[in-house]
């Protein structure tokens, strides 16, 4: 008796039409990459679920940490294996259920017998599981129609199969199935939980980061990279780009005056992610802006910002609460890193009084004095980019 696969049932997935299977196969391919340090991991795809196998326990007990991490599955369950008797099958039963919320549950057994060479009928093995399922746990009650707990046994040539454990998937869409953005990618709370809902979407990250020593240390910068790696451990790699700032950033504030600076480095940084943007054939910029957080989130800054670009510029939390923010940030285990007491470039540059209204024809009437063109090529050109996840064997840990 031992638990080697585990059946995955598709989400979003399924409501997919003619384009469902290259659904399926980034799914598969997704699980792949999330597995890729167990050797023992075997994957079948099928239209309507999928298998994950492992004869290895230590396997198996990773592939039940990870999976809720991957993006595209509804639920899933472990499948319990036992030998074609009734001794061993109801010992598999036991096994099962034991690992279920039991109290005051209803239950049902369903059973499928491919097997038809197997010496009882459906009703003989239903009978038989049940009433010895139900005598060692006696705080179940039977329930024919929709039952708190359904233990589904199934008959096949080589053993029997037993699952009664739904365990919830991250829902969403596979990560990739919707193109692929740039995440700007600061050290505080509210990107990579925007780059989280994104990826829920099914869309590939890259990311792009603006360093700007030696006001901010490479302590400040280490907090990003744990950042990055938290968000390569939802089913895909990432690549982050580290833009040297420092020299734009001082330019800034020498020509335009203190109380928009926040807005015409934000324009710098969005021309910058433009050009990494096209090198990397992203089709969107993807901010952690929220409305009326910060002087730099009203409407007219934003109008302001976007001004540089005529790229879509992503925004998923432009609407939510950061009490909401934060508490999603605690969920994908990023809220610990992002609170470390490093600033990021922003923080350590902003203005007394930065305006919240600035006129865009004001912005732009500063910024000509002085060609940044130059400064914005040679920051993409001096670019460090690193991938993730950077160790494998330890990528998940602590992230659930």
């Amino acid at each position: 008796m031992k638990t080697n696969q585990v059946l995955v049932r598709y989400g979003e997935l399924s409501t997919k039409g003619k384009n469902r299977s290259s659904f399926i196969g980034r799914l598969r391919d997704n699980v792949r990459q999330t597995f890729s340090d167990l050797e023992s991991i075997r994957i079948k795809a099928e239209r309507d679920r999928m298998f994950i196998y492992s004869d290895e326990e230590k396997d198996m007990e990773k592939v039940l940490e990870r999976l809720p991490l991957v993006f595209g599955i509804q639920s899933f369950s472990p499948v319990t294996q036992s030998e074609l008797t009734f001794d061993a099958m109801k010992q598999a039963a036991i096994a099962v259920v034991s690992k279920v919320d039991r109290q005051n549950k209803s239950f049902k057994v369903s059973v499928k017998r491919p097997n038809k060479a197997f010496p009882y009928e459906k009703p003989e093995i239903t009978q038989a599981i049940g009433s010895h399922v139900l005598r060692s746990f006696p705080e179940l009650t039977v329930q024919m129609k929709h039952p708190d707990v359904e233990l589904k046994v199934e008959i096949r040539e080589e053993a029997a199969y037993m699952m009664a454990e739904v365990i919830p998937g991250a829902g969403g869409l596979p990560v990739g199935a919707g193109g692929k953005a740039l995440l700007m990618l600061s050290g505080g709370i509210d990107s990579p939980v925007a780059g989280y809902h994104m990826l829920k979407r099914g869309v590939r990250l890259e990311l792009i980061h603006f360093f700007s020593p030696p006001f901010t240390n490479d302590r400040a910068k280490e907090k990003v990279l744990d950042l990055a790696d938290k968000l390569s451990q939802f089913g895909s790699s990432v690549n982050l780009h580290i833009i040297p700032f420092t020299k734009l950033q001082q330019e800034v504030h020498k020509q335009v005056p203190d109380n928009i600076t926040m807005t015409s480095t934000r324009r710098m940084m969005m021309r910058v992610a433009d050009l990494v943007l096209a090198e990397t054939k992203c089709q969107a910029i993807i901010t952690g802006e929220s409305l009326g957080q910060v002087a730099s989130q009203t409407l007219e800054s934003l109008h302001a910002i976007n001004a540089v670009t005529n790229t879509p510029v992503l925004r998923p939390l432009i609407a939510m609460d950061k009490l909401d923010i934060i508490e999603t940030a605690q969920q994908i285990g990023t809220y610990e890193i992002s609170i470390r007491p490093f600033e990021d470039c922003c923080t350590i540059f902003t203005p007394s009084s930065p305006k919240t209204k600035p006129k865009l024809e004001k912005v732009e009437y500063y910024e000509k004095f002085v060609s940044f063109d130059d400064l914005i090529q040679e920051a993409v050109q001096e670019r460090e980019t690193i991938k993730f996840p950077r160790v494998q064997e330890a990528k998940f840990e602590g992230l659930l």
